[in-house]
């Protein structure tokens, strides 16, 4: 069966036809829809000699057996965020779905090839994000965190995921399917606009971005709107307001991809005749680099304390969240540019801002690379994400031929 990369586009069609209405693709996890998905997934590759699992966290692994048990692995996720795009996740399953056909269609390869469906890398429903990569990884730490969180609805994370024989228990027991894991694959859309700004159709990830996420609340003195002379005031606002004008320079400062943002305030009264007494902000940085993340960090605290000294106000952080930056193997990357240029002409390297599966495996020191392909205006994460067809038809011919050559790497080590 020769490599049809019309087919993996037809077939995402079909797949948005089947979970997707006029407001986008509604594949939540750990929903029906998800569910509905997983079977079709399943249909898809019925014909194919591959062994069929579904590991203790809900992940869902085909395997093509090789000469070898060492295996490479081909990755992606099926879930959406409520009204998603039609490319996000999906795309990254059925290009893989494609590869291993072909591979199938030749025999018997010389290494063991593994596509795995992750479950839940999105987080849509409880917030809890790359959730089976994690547990495979092992990093999946925060399990008494887990059984508190809870959907709109009021249903708990262990109740959802026990509908789908998922016990946060036991789910590091996925950990297993990691032991002859020699390479991790993943394509992508990019989900920004730098490919396009470029003009190119595909580019390689260097890695995905660190993050430091934290809750910065300004305390000033609520007082009357109407009595309170402009020099008397202790604005909190004032304070955020500052910080937020900012981040952009410290991003812009720091250079090679950094990004701050000021994402939401809660101000306290919160009501218009009053100056604002508390402005919780939520600040998230991001940065390839960890000792550029730890700069950007130092100058943002620095610059609170500052505006908060100006403005009579007091200033405190709360961290929420971090991960480290995670770099890809150098010698995939490598593999990946050769691939790009072969089907594309010419090739670029870049970081990715969004978290993805792959940076889990990478922490679990399987080596791994992740391959972009162009989004449209940049949009992901709504109905309005697109790709040109052409694009992604090339994408899975990029996929192709570096499955083909990290499976050539993996049989010499």
């Amino acid at each position: 069966m020769a490599l049809s990369p019309s087919r993996t586009v037809a077939e995402l069609n079909e797949l948005r036809e089947l979970t997707g209405d006029e407001n986008g693709a509604q594949r939540v996890a750990w929903t029906e829809t998800w569910a509905t998905a997983r079977k079709w997934l399943d249909k898809k590759l019925s014909e194919l000699p591959v062994e069929k699992t579904c590991d203790a966290a809900g992940n869902q692994w085909f395997t093509l057996p090789g000469e070898s048990e060492q295996a490479l692995l081909i990755g992606g996720h099926i879930d959406s965020v409520p009204n998603g795009g039609w490319l996000d996740g999906a795309l990254n399953v059925m290009a893989g779905v494609e590869v291993l056909r072909r591979i199938a269609e030749e025999g018997t390869p010389p290494v063991t090839v593994r596509l795995v469906n992750w479950a839940d890398e999105e987080g849509a429903r409880f917030g809890r994000s790359l959730f089976g990569s994690s547990a495979a990884a092992g990093s999946m730490d925060d399990h008494d965190e887990l059984r508190q969180r809870r959907d709109a609805d009021g249903v708990s994370l262990p109740e959802a995921i026990a509908r789908f024989d998922v016990d946060l228990d036991t789910a590091l027991e996925a950990r297993s399917e990691l032991e002859n894991a020699a390479a991790y694959l993943e394509l992508h859309i990019e989900q920004g606009p730098v490919l396009e700004s470029l003009e190119l159709p595909l580019g390689v990830v260097l890695g995905t971005f660190g993050v430091e996420r934290h809750q910065v609340t300004f305390r000033g003195q609520a007082a009357h709107a109407g009595s309170t002379p402009m020099d008397k005031r202790r604005d909190a606002l004032a304070g955020a307001a500052k910080l937020e004008l900012e981040l952009r320079e410290i991003a812009l400062r720091t250079g090679d991809g950094a990004v701050c943002t000021m994402g939401g305030v809660v101000t306290r009264p919160g009501i218009v005749t009053s100056v604002v007494e508390t402005a919780e902000c939520l600040l998230d940085q991001r940065h390839l680099e960890a000792t550029k993340l730890a700069e950007m960090l130092s100058n943002a605290e620095a610059a609170s304390r500052r505006f908060a000294e100006e403005e009579d106000i007091e200033v405190s952080w709360e961290r929420i969240w971090q991960i480290e930056p995670i770099l890809f193997d150098e010698a995939l990357i490598e593999l990946a540019d050769e691939a790009v240029r072969e089907v594309a002409g010419r090739s670029h390297r870049l970081p990715s801002g969004p978290l993805h599966d792959a940076a889990e495996i990478a922490r679990a020191e399987v080596p791994t690379v992740m391959l972009f392909v162009q989004s449209l205006r940049g949009l992901s994460h709504t109905k309005l994400e697109d790709t040109d067809e052409a694009h992604l038809e090339l994408s899975v011919q990029a996929l192709d031929r570096l499955a083909d050559k990290a499976i050539a790497r993996v049989g010499s080590a």
